[in-house]
């Protein structure tokens, strides 16, 4: 698994099908999955000096992965195998792994799970939903028409004010609360989510 500094778990390409545990072969098509994790799958917080779970209690707090990726074959997702709690899927090809590293998802799709995130307050989807906009804005799926400010459970917050490419004159704008990540988190923030969604291992 690759790891934000902030502590959200985003999966990479498995390169075996979750369903029937065979080998995902190379220029075959498969369906990549995101699903929202088990109580299983929850892990322990990371302790860090200075930080605030260095005072949870032994053992350490649960904290919930934001999404776990599975990969399937397209004969084991045509039998009807689904992971539960199944959020979004992406049909892609599987790369040669000596291949450049690429997407395996079109920007409608990052742009489709980036809409479905609105209103999910939960702990680390307002990061990974920020870390979309960020890639959406850079892809131009998204443009900056302002900024703002919320009240949210922690206080007052920034927001983004964004609008996707082709909307209507006059449309509202999409509210993306600034999660005010650090500039480590800012640094390496597409290099992270970018194991999401490539195809390779590495």
């Amino acid at each position: 698994m690759s790891r934000l500094s902030i502590g959200y778990d985003v999966g990479r390409f498995t390169g075996t099908c979750a369903a029937t545990g065979v080998a995902l072969l190379p220029d075959t098509p498969c369906i990549a999955t995101l699903s929202e994790p088990s109580d299983s799958e929850a892990r322990p917080a990371e302790k860090t000096a200075g930080s605030a779970a260095d005072n949870a209690t032994a053992g350490g707090s649960a904290k919930p992965v934001g999404f776990v990726r599975r990969d399937y074959s397209i004969a084991a997702w045509d039998a009807g195998h689904r992971p539960e709690n199944l959020f979004s899927y992406w049909r892609s090809v599987v790369p040669h792994p000596d291949a450049p590293r690429k997407l395996l998802v079109d920007d409608q799709t990052l742009l489709d799970i980036f809409l479905r995130l609105d209103g999910d307050d939960r702990d680390g989807r307002r990061e990974f939903r920020f870390v979309l906009a960020l890639i959406l804005l850079r892809r131009r799926m998204l443009r900056s028409v302002g900024r703002g400010r919320d009240i949210h459970r922690d206080g007052e917050c920034d927001v983004w004010l964004l609008q996707p490419r082709g909307a209507v004159e006059g449309a509202p704008p999409i509210r993306v609360t600034d999660p005010n990540l650090s500039e480590a988190d800012l640094g390496t923030i597409a290099e992270q989510l970018g194991e999401v969604v490539r195809g390779d291992g590495s």
